[in-house]
């Protein structure tokens, strides 16, 4: 009994964490508060869930132990009148339309008070649940170091009375393009984890698309939205095709195109329509690239010059290393591996970064260099933490041998 009821804690904590946390911060205007008391009802749940069973909903269970909490410490403090009125939702009509607690809590750690760094790793830690241990291994810096960083950014969410609340429409474009980031980077998590024994973690991915529909429908003519979530449906079309039968990764070019999602690439190519009307932004642009590999019905009729052409608009746009090492993985597949191979980013921000190295190891062995793709590869697994990606790397690793 002791052991199912620790994993349905276990997985409540993976399907509801967000929902708690962000219902919890609603009534406790203080941030770190919310979050001791969600770990508070997590602790209650392996005991009492123990005595009377696990709740049909226990996501609610969860959030009216965690708020009960929240309001006994408020009333003891008396928080609500004399000192944080910060996450005190102000009443407007956005508020009311889009009432999800998850949006909102992106909107506060989205803030422009905060700097960047600070905004996806207050959106990892609130709103995916990820240890300090977790974001601080995405960043390639030290725990402690993680710690006191989220620490500052709360406490400056606190200092500055930052409300929580999904802004009015004349403040979203200040914050806009940082919400639509951290959503993708919410995915992203997901989309291949960060830590733990799978390649995906499906809550996070799933969430990621669910605040991305929330978006679009807060911003219904936004070109970004529709072009954010149309990158995250025409991504996600292809999930039950990368992890083949061994559990292995499975690279686009071999995968089962009959696996993926029609559905999803259906409206997935629809909403790249809105998103590339008029101006396209930069996640129009991705959509338009996922939208060029939903196309095609094999890996032979990929549009390759068509989807450098829209890494050269890209990288002429929002110039990043990583786009600019993509657009080297298209090259190759327009002039050759060779060309390709003398295009490889040099840049500091990419040193420890593993597509990099695994992406040097492709062209190597491509180029018939199977002994410098076999060092490639293992600079890769060096920096790689995700398991089905490392085992990956290992048969690379073996067969450049």
């Amino acid at each position: 009994m002791a052991d199912l009821v620790a994993e349905a804690v276990a997985a409540a904590h993976v399907s509801e964490w967000a929902a708690v946390l962000a219902a919890t911060a609603r009534v406790a205007a203080d941030l770190d508060l919310a979050e001791d008391c969600v770990q508070d009802a997590y602790a209650k749940a392996l005991v009492h869930w123990r005595d009377e069973g696990v709740p049909r909903r226990p996501g609610a269970w969860l959030t009216t132990v965690a708020t009960r909490r929240a309001l006994e410490h408020r009333r003891r403090a008396d928080v609500a009148r004399r000192k944080l009125p910060l996450l005190i939702p102000e009443g407007d009509v956005t508020d009311e339309t889009f009432p999800d607690d998850r949006l909102r809590l992106v909107f506060t750690c989205c803030h422009p008070a905060l700097a960047q760094e600070a905004q996806i790793a207050l959106t990892l830690r609130l709103v995916c649940g990820l240890s300090s241990a977790e974001i601080a291994k995405a960043f390639l810096v030290k725990d402690a170091t993680m710690q006191a960083r989220i620490t500052r950014a709360k406490q400056k969410i606190s200092r500055s009375g930052i409300a929580y609340r999904i802004p009015r429409t004349p403040e979203l474009p200040e914050r806009i393009d940082a919400v639509l980031d951290v959503v993708h980077l919410v995915y992203t998590a997901g989309h291949t984890a960060i830590d733990g024994d799978s390649l995906t973690r499906t809550d996070l991915s799933r969430r990621g698309i669910d605040l991305a529909r929330m978006i679009r429908l807060l911003l219904p003519d936004s070109a970004e939205a529709a072009g954010l979530l149309a990158l995250l449906l025409l991504t996600q079309s292809r999930e039950a095709a990368r992890i083949g039968d061994a559990g292995r990764l499975v690279l686009m070019e071999d995968q089962d195109r009959s696996l993926w999602d029609q559905e999803l690439i259906a409206e997935g190519l629809a909403l790249v329509e809105d998103a590339l009307r008029g101006s396209a932004g930069r996640f129009g642009v991705l959509a338009a690239i996922a939208a060029v590999h939903a196309g095609a019905p094999r890996w032979e009729d990929t549009d390759w010059p068509e989807i450098l052409g829209l890494y050269d608009v890209l990288l002429e746009r929002w110039p990043s290393p990583v786009i600019a090492l993509n657009r080297v993985v298209a090259l190759s597949y327009v002039t050759g591996p060779e060309a390709a191979l003398e295009q490889l980013p040099d840049d500091p921000a990419l040193a420890t970064y593993p597509y990099l190295a695994s992406t040097r190891g492709e062209l190597l062995w491509r180029c018939g260099r199977g002994a410098e793709a076999r060092v490639a590869y293992q600079e890769a697994l060096a920096f790689t933490s995700n398991p089905v990606e490392a085992e990956f790397l290992k048969s690379r690793i073996i067969r450049g041998a």
